[in-house]
């Protein structure tokens, strides 16, 4: 029988539809990405933060949070990305970012770790690892993966457990509204153009490298992470992290069908595999 409360139900069906909405709006990363390969990457990810978070600054009364808030979020959204970078200048591009898909596991499996009262029950365990071999064929599916070891792979899986563990630590520290995720955007990209100035070359941006800016920081690296934090603050962060498996298939399935190939027989089992782990994440006892 189910005991759940109505109250407590349409809280759960707002949360998904928060991280199905950020998850959308990061399927897009991967095809903006490639239109703006030519942008070093720190510099496209600090004027992406920082045009992100101008939809917040009309809130930024609502920008007074402890230091160690402000902390978490610069940890979260500067040093996922920060890792991420190192990560892929010193590995494979595909097995790097296979290693930082890593990071929806990581939610699901720390978070009883970081959330008293969460039990972690076997069919979001193997939910989660079905998501994540799914991950794996959208991501690397039909490529010849390189065998050997490289260094990279360790920021790679830096970066995941930053993400998973700022997305769980954002329910253990005191509340704080989620305008005050724009604060974390803003200081994160500041770092990020202290990053590009002292590590990359200048480059000089045209007025579509300008506009594609723009799209992405309003939309995967802005509106997303405010719909994360609003998922992740009225949901469950065990199903919410099995739902995240769903980026990089939808980010596979847009790029193909921007780039006008055809879908894979890969692309179609990982999406089996991923939907189906996602029913079975979300459907599954608290």
């Amino acid at each position: 029988m189910n005991s759940e409360t109505p109250t407590a139900s349409r809280g759960r069906s707002a949360s998904h539809l928060y991280a199905l909405g950020a998850i959308a709006l990061w399927a897009s990363l991967a095809t903006l990405g490639v239109a703006l390969s030519h942008v070093p990457p720190f510099l496209l990810t600090g004027v992406a933060l920082v045009v992100g978070s101008v939809p917040a600054w009309p809130s930024w009364r609502q920008w007074r949070i402890p230091l160690r808030t402000l902390a978490l979020g610069v940890y979260g959204l500067f040093g996922f990305h920060f890792l991420l970078f190192i990560a892929l200048r010193h590995a494979p591009a595909v097995e790097a970012n296979l290693v930082n898909y890593l990071w929806p596991l990581l939610i699901v499996v720390m978070a009883p770790l970081f959330l008293p009262g969460l039990r972690l029950r076997p069919v979001h365990v193997g939910a989660a690892l079905t998501g994540f071999a799914g991950a794996a064929l959208a991501i690397a599916g039909g490529r010849e993966l390189a065998g050997g070891w490289s260094w990279g792979y360790v920021a790679a899986l830096g970066s995941a457990f930053v993400w998973a563990s700022y997305s769980l630590w954002t329910r253990r520290v005191a509340h704080f509204p989620t305008a005050a995720i724009g604060l974390f955007g803003l200081v994160s990209g500041g770092l990020s153009l202290i990053c590009h100035w002292a590590l990359e070359p200048r480059v000089a941006l045209s007025a579509q490298d300008w506009g594609l800016l723009v799209l992405m920081g309003l939309g995967p690296l802005g509106a997303a992470f405010f719909l994360w934090d609003k998922a992740l603050k009225t949901g469950d962060a065990r199903r919410i992290g099995i739902l995240s498996y769903l980026t990089p298939l939808a980010s596979t399935v847009l790029l193909v069908l921007v780039t006008g190939r055809s879908v894979s027989g890969w692309i179609v089992a990982a999406a089996v595999l991923i939907i189906g782990a996602a029913l079975a994440g979300v459907r599954a006892r608290a």
